[in-house]
């Protein structure tokens, strides 16, 4: 029964994912929107560092949490398996060039992370408690007055979280510890349990005591992660060139690879930096929505650092090990994803990095799936009222028990199919609203520019 429901899901995520239409549309909203916006990932990119140190005035505003908080609490989503499942698993499918097409969607996901968490702040909902709700089926019902294709994202985003956020995380968790501790793979119902008491004990608070946690673990948990990675590349920087050479060959240039290796890139690599950075996926707004601000574009600027450093910095450290040390070339047949990750740490520092791996791949998984209950449970309220939102929290955290015994390429399937019908509907509104946010953006730029010269 499980290995019907994967090679369906399998089959439908091809579909999906494999054709040139899904990946131009992913793409080309991208490229469209920094166009539109005037290259705003570059342009803006001081002033956002600048807005996240908190060097500006706070506001008097509503709002739920500081920006880095918000911030934060959106790249505890984002910097998870991704980073080092994800970026694994489009090298394996995909080869070397996976990675440049990686750091395209992030470049142009920048712009359109900048446009979707502006309009969560512009169309958010506060009740009389100051409990914040917004995102993309806010922006949809409000901005567009688009009911129906609003409960859609809502409906979507709930089901995604339970897979994206949810059964991929713990599952890879139990790949990469169990590389080190083959043993964990008999009991990986335990990595499970225990996992599911931790996310419990936070997610029952709600929103501000995920971001409390979530400003504390992500600091420290890429700090962990990116100095072992440094690490690795310092141990085999004379190949670090060759590495690159061999990526931008595999991404671009058919004639040495073949036409059909480039696709392959192309397709991964896209598919696996959606999954990593969610650039248009509408599930970072959710976060950003609760930042305390009453203007748009700031948030939308502090969220504009996501992808990147979730692909640009950290996925790029993890690809760049796995080239320059081979893993890719000599890893055992059935090494993959996480595992492969943790092969190439070992290979170059010993079994202490494949053990670095599995602590990091713990922490990144765990803030990843107590952000993503937090949209989860923003979509639950949407379609279902507040009364829904604890019932769904608890079985959210039964099914990360699910998660640690399933197998790996069944959830892989379903966070793909989600993520992709997720997409669509937020696209849709960026794109339609793409000249309300070009408006604020140059407002806001006006007025920041007319401050500095009174």
């Amino acid at each position: 029964m499980l290995q019907t429901l994967t090679d369906w899901t399998g089959q439908l995520a091809g579909i999906l994912w494999g054709n040139v239409f899904t990946l131009a549309i992913l793409l080309g909203v991208g490229l469209y929107l920094t166009i539109k916006f005037n290259f705003i990932q570059v342009r803006g990119f001081k002033h956002s560092l600048h807005l996240i140190q908190g060097k500006y005035k706070k506001e008097e505003c509503q709002g739920e949490v500081s920006h880095f908080q918000a911030l934060s609490t959106a790249l505890s989503a984002t910097v998870g398996t991704g980073n080092i499942a994800g970026v694994a698993t489009a090298i394996s499918l995909g080869g070397p060039g996976a990675l440049f097409w990686m750091w395209v969607t992030a470049f142009f996901g920048m712009a359109t992370k900048f446009a979707e968490s502006t309009l969560a702040i512009k169309f958010r909902e506060i009740d009389e408690n100051g409990d914040v709700a917004g995102g993309p089926m806010y922006t949809l019902m409000h901005g567009l007055r688009m009911k129906r294709t609003a409960i859609f994202f809502a409906f979507f985003a709930m089901v995604a979280s339970f897979g994206i956020g949810n059964l991929v995380q713990v599952n890879s968790v139990v790949d990469g510890l169990s590389f080190v501790v083959p043993e964990i793979k008999t009991y990986s119902w335990i990595v499970g349990v225990v996992m599911a008491i931790m996310v419990g004990m936070v997610i029952i608070g709600g929103v501000k005591r995920i971001a409390k946690t979530a400003s504390i673990i992500v600091p420290f948990m890429a700090v962990i992660y990116i100095v072992a990675a440094m690490i690795v590349l310092l141990n085999n920087f004379t190949a670090i060139p060759a590495a690159i050479e061999t990526i931008l060959n595999h991404a671009l240039n058919p004639w040495a690879v073949g036409g059909a290796a480039v696709g392959e890139a192309i397709r991964w690599g896209v598919a696996r930096g959606l999954f990593s950075n969610e650039a248009g996926l509408g599930s970072s707004p959710m976060a950003h929505a609760a930042a305390a601000t009453n203007e748009p574009v700031r948030e939308g600027l502090v969220a504009m650092m996501e992808p990147f450093i979730d692909t640009l910095v950290i996925c790029t450290m993890t690809g760049l090990a796995i080239v320059v040390t081979g893993a890719y070339l000599t890893a055992p047949e059935g090494v993959a994803g996480a595992s492969l990750t943790a092969y190439a740490f070992s290979h170059s520092i010993g079994q202490g990095g494949a053990a670095l791996v599995g602590v990091s791949l713990s922490l990144f998984a765990f803030s990843t799936i107590i952000a993503w209950s937090y949209y989860g449970d923003r979509s639950v309220k949407f379609l279902f009222g507040e009364k829904a939102v604890i019932p769904y929290r608890l079985i959210y955290t039964v099914l990360i028990v699910v998660g640690a015994v399933v197998p790996l390429n069944l959830v892989w399937n379903i966070a793909d199919i989600t993520n992709i019908l997720m997409a669509i509907p937020n696209l849709i509104a960026l794109v339609l609203l793409s000249v309300l946010v070009n408006r604020l953006r140059q407002n806001y730029f006006e007025n920041k520019a007319a401050a500095e010269e009174s």
